[in-house]
């Protein structure tokens, strides 16, 4: 017996059947990212009515808190702060699709222990290739760490960004290498920006650290203070607490130098870039003062050149 012929009216309703499930799955799924965007864009709208207080007064000159936290084996660093760029302009910076992880690069070479920063991209997702120095000295790429980040694709909703950067090992035998940046608009055409660094780290690694402390890092401390209110002179945190704190601040002092030069010629945004970040690292020289700013600048310069040439 032969088979019944098809129906092609019946098999064109089950394709669009199917297209219409499909198209409505692909709805759903753009509303469940959009719906968690704007859940984390409230969190943090709540975050900062919360330390409208902290980020009025403290000891910054300008509005941020900074925070971190020490536990066995994981190190964190936190800074909340209003920028005074549209919100606009660090999503635009930050997370341009035609440039992926470029122009982070641009940013971190401003940090004087990153010697070197290439971003690339592949079936397998975005990476940034960084080398990083455990001195903050003109070096060779050959003396130091070579550290990989998967570059995650940046959240966004209206108003919000969220960007994600992470690698399995870091200097120092760390690991579980954090940088997370999340930015929402403020009214005002400012940016409320909040920044986590971290890693993770076992017995070698704090080892490590602490031989680190006791020859480059010998006699530095970070922001927090810990001396009592009454004291004639602040105390600050030192140890593996106070490197998390510099290295944080010097992070963000990137971020906020690199959005900073936008507005400048592009001939002139690398030396405004550069400038932009060693005033403002001297606004704490307890804390980060290491050459002066000849040395800095043509260090950097320096750098930067062999990062647009080395590939």
């Amino acid at each position: 017996m032969s088979a019944p012929a098809r129906n092609p009216a019946t098999g064109q309703r089950s394709r669009r059947g199917r297209i219409q499930a499909i198209l409505v799955a692909c709805c759903l799924l753009y509303q469940s990212l959009a719906a968690n965007g704007s859940d984390d864009a409230d969190r943090l709208l709540e975050t900062y009515q919360s330390l409208i207080p902290r980020l009025d007064h403290n000891q910054f000159q300008r509005r941020l808190y900074l925070e971190s936290e020490e536990s066995p084996s994981t190190l964190k660093g936190e800074i909340y702060a209003v920028m005074d760029y549209p919100f606009p302009t660090v999503d635009g910076a930050l997370n341009d699709p035609s440039l992926g992880p470029v122009n982070w690069c641009e940013a971190l070479i401003l940090h004087p222990n990153i010697k070197y920063c290439h971003a690339s991209g592949g079936s397998n997702g975005n990476t940034l290739i960084v080398n990083v120095s455990k001195k903050e000295v003109a070096e060779e790429i050959g003396t130091t760490y070579r550290v990989q980040f998967d570059y995650d694709a940046a959240t966004t909703s209206t108003g919000y960004l969220q960007v994600k950067l992470h690698a399995d090992s870091g200097p120092l035998n760390t690991r579980d290498y954090r940088i997370v940046l999340e930015a929402v608009a403020l009214n005002g055409d400012r940016t409320f920006l909040h920044l986590t660094y971290a890693y993770s780290y076992g017995v070698i690694g704090r080892l490590a650290m602490k031989a680190y402390l006791a020859t480059f890092g010998r006699g530095k401390v970070g922001f927090t203070e810990i001396a009592d209110p009454s004291a004639a002179q602040p105390e600050y945190v030192s140890g593996v607490r106070g490197l998390v704190e510099r290295n944080t601040m010097r992070y963000y002092l990137a971020i906020d130098a690199y959005l900073g030069a936008l507005s400048s010629p592009p001939d002139k945004r690398l030396e405004q870039r550069l400038s932009n970040w060693f005033d403002a690292s001297e606004q704490y020289p307890r804390q980060l003062h290491e050459m002066d700013q000849q040395q800095y600048m043509q260090m950097k310069y320096d750098e930067y050149q062999r990062q647009q040439t080395k590939q």
